[in-house]
């Protein structure tokens, strides 16, 4: 299955195509346009102007059936969909069959938006001024979106992106990630074929990072959603045009803190689970275990036995666990990371070898030092650092100590124990018994400090790509 597409902006054509690559075996998976300067400027003005013609724009029953129509096409070729992801991606296709189902999920739930966000009535008559007065507000689209997506999730971050676009009234210009762009051209074209006219929503693939910079700093953007690395992020969000809103989504370290009394049995394959799951690439994967020194060499041995029975290899296969990372240079990235903690004193206790140019195994570490690399950076691999404390205020100090900030977990069967780590851990979201990398659709996902700004998942992203727009009437009739 090699899929060839078409430079998806309003009566433009590429000049060069982006060959896609499989990151398990480098077959060539499909390609897509690349966009050039003059193919931007083209996007933007097509989909300002959009903007600025209200006339143009669509109901909210056009949006909700347009929605509601892309999900049947989404169930129809959902094993389609969930097959290129994992083929382009490389996250093994039991993974990927969730994320379609997530993502069939996500766009039913930016339909029913329309129906359940609202604006609201401010009180008046209340005081003598407020007399004679009514007001009350009603959401409008906030203008041109751009979104920048990675290639971790690669038809899930689009929906997320998307989706509460087309809801909001918005007109969209994606920019999925160079690696998986695939995902991303396979949505819009399900969207267009829904019945959205192809102006509402373009695509622009490139291959300059200040044609990037050129797209998402024009003065014509009303908002900018950005899924990525921090160091790209911040960059693109410190040049914005004034007045342009925004929300960033990064990554961090994610710590769990396991307390005496936690259920090991029950919680540490899920732990497994969420440190390994799609090789360790998610910003809220498993990375940090802080564990009671009497317990913390037992614990990272039960983890590094689940890791031992993960099957690493084809993500297009129904038994693989742990696919590949998504470029080689990662591999021997992680690899290196590994081994300097290995050489600084970490005992290694699983892995810690490649099992191919593409593939890396679940690896366990044991109280890798603090000052090491891999305890101090988001690795984005199947690595997992187990800690010892001897009390859990030095484990949330510790959990608390990188500039990082998105979920974390407690693992405990006492309240009060649950209660203290929730209001002392630095996350927007504290799990208690279960993993870091737990979310729904519908839930508020935030990165802190420098994992991110502003909140995403659908209703909050719907919110953001709209205003509440006040009308103040004064009337004798009130």
């Amino acid at each position: 299955m090699v899929e060839d597409y078409p430079l998806m902006i309003s009566g433009r054509q590429a000049e060069r195509q982006l060959t896609v690559i499989s990151p398990f075996d480098g077959s060539t998976v499909g390609s897509a346009g690349i966009a050039n300067r003059e193919d931007v400027e083209v996007a933007l003005s097509t989909a300002f102007q959009l903007y600025r013609d209200r006339s143009q724009w669509l109901s909210g029953a056009e949006r909700i059936q347009i929605l509601n129509r892309a999900v049947e096409i989404m169930q129809d070729r959902f094993e389609y969909l969930a097959l290129g992801a994992a083929r382009e991606g490389g996250k093994p296709l039991v993974d990927s069959r969730t994320e379609v189902a997530r993502a069939i999920d996500g766009i039913r739930n930016c339909a029913e938006l329309l129906r359940n966000e609202s604006g609201h009535e401010i009180p008046m008559n209340v005081t003598p001024a407020s007399a004679g007065h009514l007001a009350f507000t009603h959401r409008e689209p906030i203008g041109v979106v751009i979104a920048v997506s990675a290639f971790n999730h690669p038809l899930n971050l689009i929906v997320h992106q998307v989706g509460p676009a087309v809801a909001s009234g918005c007109p969209v210009i994606v920019k999925p990630a160079e690696d998986t762009p695939l995902s991303c051209m396979r949505l819009i074209s399900i969207l267009r074929e829904a019945g959205l006219p192809e102006e509402w929503c373009q695509a622009c693939v490139v291959d300059d990072i200040s044609i990037a910079e050129q797209l998402v700093t024009d003065e014509r953007v009303g908002f900018f959603s950005f899924i990525g690395s921090a160091k790209v992020g911040w960059m693109l969000h410190s040049k914005l045009a004034p007045g342009v809103r925004s929300a960033l989504e990064h990554g961090g370290a994610a710590p769990v803190i396991l307390a005496e009394d936690a259920e090991l049995d029950e919680n540490l394959p899920m732990i497994a689970r969420a440190g390994f799951y799609h090789a360790g690439q998610v910003c809220v994967s498993v990375q940090r275990v802080y564990a009671p020194s009497k317990l913390a060499e037992e614990i990272a041995q039960r983890l590094a036995e689940l890791g031992n029975a993960m099957q690493v290899g084809d993500p297009a296969l129904e038994d693989t666990d742990i696919g590949p990372l998504i470029r080689r240079r990662e591999v021997t990235r992680v690899h290196e990371w590994v081994e300097q903690a290995v050489n600084d004193g970490a005992r290694l206790l699983s892995g810690g070898k490649p099992v191919s140019d593409t593939c890396y195994p679940a690896t366990v570490l044991l109280n890798p030092p603090d000052s090491t690399r891999i305890s101090c950076n988001e690795v984005f691999g199947p690595v997992i650092c187990v800690y010892a404390y001897d009390d859990i205020d030095e484990a949330i100090r510790r959990a608390n100590s990188l500039p990082y900030s998105f979920q974390a977990s407690v693992y405990t069967r006492d309240i009060d124990t649950a209660l203290h780590a929730y209001k002392n851990l630095d996350a927007s979201a504290v799990m208690v018994n279960e993993h870091t990398a737990f979310r729904v659709d519908w839930m508020p996902f935030a990165g802190l400090k420098q994992s991110g700004h502003g909140t995403g998942g659908i209703r909050y992203t719907y919110q953001d790509m709209t205003v509440e727009k006040m009308m103040v009437m004064r009337s004798k009739a009130v």
